[in-house]
């Protein structure tokens, strides 16, 4: 297979971009339009409610972020200009059909001039509330693919999954397409249009009722994550996300499909610059919990491996799938991750973090230096509940009868502690499946795209993705935490 030029490629290419107020959306708009300035256009789907409102949050949320000063730099006084000519923005939700575009001049001239569709957008909340998580992240895919189907020119549609869609799977885990209804547990089949009209009734029915809309939220939430469970997935982001690839699947017709599937979606590794981040990200939260002094133990599988991958690999990457797609590269699924070629653990993490923190204490709200420890590592989840029963439960339970006996006096401090202690089991809950993940991605279809950019790509030091050059401790230290603590602390 020969690749060529990718930026031949782009060249004159009008792309079509959902989610694109979303981080590795704004990555890949960032790189083309910095290499390859003379793509023809870029159309923006942003949830706006109007033209005026879609353009302020460009403004606000995509050109306005530090991420785009190497453009800013290049052009200067010209760049208003630039993104006028090239960028697009156009109010929608691609929670509905036709993705909410109501402009039908406009709709007609997207449908006129794009050649490439991709769809970033989801909710990536494992407890989403379960109508907004279909609404997005299933039917969402559904519709995107339906617009693109009407594009004329249409040469491929890249649908950005997640790598997790497999469950809790273990072992080597493959570049397969998933297939309609089949579930990971079980004999039911998941039949999406069922999922779809339960939820419908089950929102009319807590409105008939007059339940608030905060426990509306809550009940929503919960029945995400049992309909997830029932079919053996662990929570409700990963659930949809599957779903969505099944409607892609079954409804593509002959329109040509990317399946990306990343890991864990951690900082820029070198472009536009190290260690931009937005978001505060699975493994994130763990960090910056330890780096403020208030997380003071790790829960890991003695051999868990971290998946991580840069998202400026994944945004290479998918450039380059999208040029081997239209020179009739016949593979259609790509995970994009670290484990199988150059993993990290958990303890690796631990260890970065820990000396990390050390060097450049976390600055509390004081101007103090949090001094942090070296934490206590729990190597399983009942380890977790007898350190959680002896430091924090049991002590919650004597503050409980203390109130009691002194006619409820320190009422507030244990609802406050109560409220903490639920909210961390729930969070431990739902990363629970990911801390003991016991799974290898295989990339094979992703290698096998690596070594065709090396050999025939006129490019491929722009559009590098190869995980086996991450040094992680460098990363780590130099990049990854650094961009954390800069976005945190904003």
């Amino acid at each position: 297979m020969e690749l060529g030029s990718v930026l031949q490629f782009l060249e004159n290419k009008t792309i079509l971009v959902t989610g694109a107020t979303g981080y590795l959306a704004k990555i890949f708009v960032e790189k083309i339009l910095r290499v390859q300035p003379n793509v023809k256009k870029f159309y923006l789907l942003l949830r706006a409610v109007d033209a005026k409102s879609a353009r302020e949050r460009l403004h606000d949320e995509v050109i306005g972020k530090e991420l785009f000063k190497v453009i800013r730099e290049k052009h200067g006084a010209s760049l208003h200009s630039f993104i006028s000519e090239k960028v697009t923005a156009v109010p929608g939700d691609i929670s509905y059909e036709e993705l909410g575009v109501k402009d039908c001049s406009l709709k007609d001239e997207m449908w006129r001039e794009i050649d490439v569709v991709l769809n970033f957008a989801a909710t990536t909340s494992f407890d989403e509330r379960y109508d907004v998580a279909l609404g997005i992240n299933t039917l969402g895919a559904l519709h995107v693919l339906n617009f693109a189907k009407k594009c004329v020119d249409v040469k491929m549609l890249v649908h950005v999954s997640t790598a997790y869609v497999c469950g809790e799977d273990a072992g080597l885990i493959m570049e397969q397409p998933y297939h309609m209804g089949l579930a990971k547990r079980g004999d039911d089949k998941v039949d999406i249009n069922f999922e779809k009209e339960m939820v419908q009734e089950k929102l009319n029915q807590l409105v008939l009722e007059d339940v608030p809309e905060k426990e509306i939220t809550s009940a929503m939430k919960d029945l995400g994550i049992e309909r997830a469970r029932r079919y053996g997935w662990p929570n409700t982001y990963v659930f949809t996300k599957a779903m969505g690839e099944m409607l892609v699947g079954n409804f593509k017709d002959d329109l040509p499909v990317l399946i990306i599937r990343p890991t864990m979606v951690a900082s820029t590794y070198k472009e536009p610059f190290p260690g931009w981040i937005e978001g505060v990200r699975t493994i994130d939260s763990i960090i910056v919990g330890y780096g403020k002094g208030k997380v003071s133990c790790f829960i890991s599988g003695p051999q868990a491996t971290l998946d991580v991958i840069p998202a400026d690999m994944v945004v290479n990457a998918i450039t380059v799938a999208m040029v081997a797609r239209a020179r009739q590269h016949p593979e259609s699924v790509y995970h994009l991750g670290s484990s199988l070629r150059n993993p990290v653990n958990f303890s690796n993490l631990h260890d970065f973090s820990f000396r990390y923190f050390s060097e450049n204490p976390w600055i509390n709200k004081e101007g103090e230096a949090v001094k942090i420890g070296r934490g206590t590592v729990l190597s399983s989840m009942s380890k977790f509940y007898t350190y959680m029963t002896i430091r924090y439960l049991l002590p919650l339970k004597a503050l409980q009868l203390f109130n009691t006996l002194l006619f409820k006096r320190y009422q507030d401090e244990y609802t406050v502690l109560d409220r903490k202690l639920k909210l961390v089991m729930r969070l431990v809950d739902l990363y629970k499946p990911y801390v003991f993940f016991e799974g290898i991605f295989d990339d094979m279809n992703a290698e096998k795209l690596r070594i065709a950019s090396r050999e025939t790509c006129l490019e491929a030091d722009v559009f590098d993705f190869d995980p086996v050059s991450i040094d992680w401790e460098d990363y780590m230290m130099n990049a990854h935490i650094p961009g954390l603590v800069k976005y945190v602390m904003k």
